[in-house]
């Protein structure tokens, strides 16, 4: 602290050369007293966003300086550090060279072999810097000012004016009831915006004017990954544009991390389907049941099980143990069923081995730390529940469900940010599965799996289509040499 503060006042006395040493001997101390936290992954998200600040005013002054490139080797210093340690640990990378020099060296190899073309942003007040990164170009900058409101109202108002949140007919597969929690910010908002006209398009054109028309120029191809920053980590990027497929990565770090992976680490094979596990036995204080059972979800994994040739786990079958017996060696691992953004928790059929008759919260609660411990190999995870790519919005990202298993070992995650109508939730997984199962990248099968709700009549509106996201790598599978008729997968253009 007494680093920042020196910092500080160098940086308002106008000498930002001493202010950026000190800001840097400030954040030097901060890493070294994390790493005493070794494995405590909650205390390091706590840690991280306590002492936010000093790498803020390390990347702002570097920036103030005209050091564009060091300012952004700040800024992904300071970005999803907790994942980061879990993901070195998990691929064995050694930790002894300093985070400064990691950093720089991750950022440089990104830049040689980025899959794609890829967006580093940082939000300081109303102002997001955007740095472009291209294999075999240089580095691009850009900075954005919003106009008129904040990047966290502004956020907001596109949620509302697209309806996302509002009624729709859909499972509840939340845990709220659970958690004795009723409330849901975006149901809230529900009356007020039903009599908006949701199905026009141009609601996202506020988004689209922030994040990405500002480098839209220097886009040279179909495929974007996109480092979000604050409230920006829950956008709709999937929806905000008809030509570029955007996904999004925690960091840099953690997409080097993700791709520089042994080629034996993930699995190539199997997948695990989960639908409504059976939670009668889980009552509440009268004995009665606490969840409602998913039909929809049933029929969802029974559809995607006849398409891969694979069965489901369902019902009674869903239980915690067998899902993790078989979770740690899948290449694919899809879930419906209630879950917790917040705590990052999945609720499956009680294991019939167990202690108490009326099961304990550890006999069907699938945690953070249950799914860790097992670890996975799972190419890609698809979490079909209510909000699952939502959470905690912070320096590292979303904290919620889908880091749990990126932490686990997955290599991408597709979640979705609101929940939607259940049939089109399953015209949408019958199109992104089909076009999965014909070799088609996760990125490619979710642009036809919204394109295929966009040209609907019924759910045509952006709140249907716009939630998805995916995390992470763009994976392909090899299901067999089964191909389906085109007239079945929808348009292929």
């Amino acid at each position: 602290m007494a680093y920042y503060w020196c910092g500080r006042v160098h940086e308002f006395s106008g000498s930002l050369f001493k202010a950026i040493n000190f800001y840097r001997l400030s954040i030097k101390h901060f890493d070294e007293t994390r790493r005493l936290l070794q494995s405590q992954d909650t205390w390091k998200i706590s840690f991280r966003e306590t002492n936010q600040f000093a790498y803020t005013a390390l990347w702002t002054a570097l920036l103030k300086n005209g050091e564009v490139d060091e300012a952004l080797f700040a800024a992904e210093q300071g970005r999803a550090q907790a994942l980061t340690d879990i993901l070195k640990v998990k691929f064995g990378v050694d930790e002894d060279v300093s985070s400064a020099v990691a950093t720089k060296e991750t950022v440089s190899s990104v830049m040689k072999y980025l899959p794609s073309q890829t967006v580093f942003t940082a939000l300081e007040g109303n102002t997001i810097s955007f740095w472009l990164l291209r294999t075999g170009s240089r580095m691009n900058f850009r900075q954005k000012e919003i106009e008129n409101e904040s990047a966290d109202s502004l956020m907001e108002t596109t949620l509302k004016q697209i309806g996302a949140g509002t009624v729709v007919r859909c499972e509840n597969r939340t845990l709220n009831k659970l958690r004795k929690d009723f409330s849901c910010s975006w149901e809230a908002v529900a009356e007020t915006f039903q009599s908006l006209s949701l199905s026009n398009n141009n609601s996202l054109q506020p988004l689209y004017d922030v994040l990405i028309s500002p480098i839209a120029d220097l886009l040279q191809c179909d495929d974007l990954i996109f480092v979000a920053d604050g409230p920006f980590c829950l956008a709709p990027f999937s929806a905000l544009s008809d030509s570029v497929r955007i996904r999004t990565v925690p960091s840099l770090t953690a997409l080097k991390l993700i791709t520089s992976a042994p080629d034996d680490f993930y699995s190539k094979s199997e997948v695990l389907l989960v639908g409504d596990p059976w939670l009668k036995e889980v009552t509440d204080e009268n004995g009665e049941p606490i969840f409602e059972q998913l039909l929809c979800a049933i029929q969802e994994v029974e559809m995607i099980g006849g398409l891969l040739q694979t069965v489901p786990l369902i019902g009674r079958n869903a239980t915690k143990a067998e899902v993790l017996k078989r979770m740690k060696s899948v290449a694919l691992v899809h879930i419906a069923a209630h879950g917790d953004s917040k705590f990052g928790e999945i609720a499956l059929a009680p294991n019939p081995e167990r202690t108490s008759q009326i099961p304990e919260t550890e006999d069907f609660m699938l945690t953070m730390s249950d799914v860790h411990a097992v670890g996975l190999r799972a190419r890609l995870v698809v979490l079909s529940s209510c909000h699952s790519g939502r959470g905690e919005v912070n320096s590292e990202g979303v904290v919620g469900i889908a880091r749990a298993f990126l932490c686990a070992g997955a290599r991408s995650v597709l979640v979705s940010l609101w929940a939607i109508d259940d049939e089109a939730t399953l015209l949408f997984m019958k199109t992104f599965y089909r076009h999965l199962a014909n070799r088609k990248s996760a990125s490619l099968a979710l642009h036809y799996g919204m394109k295929s709700l966009r040209e609907t009549k019924e759910y045509s509106a952006i709140k249907y289509w716009a939630p998805f996201v995916l995390i992470g790598d763009d994976v392909t599978f090899e299901f067999g040499q089964q191909e389906f008729e085109k007239n079945e997968t929808g348009s292929e253009s």
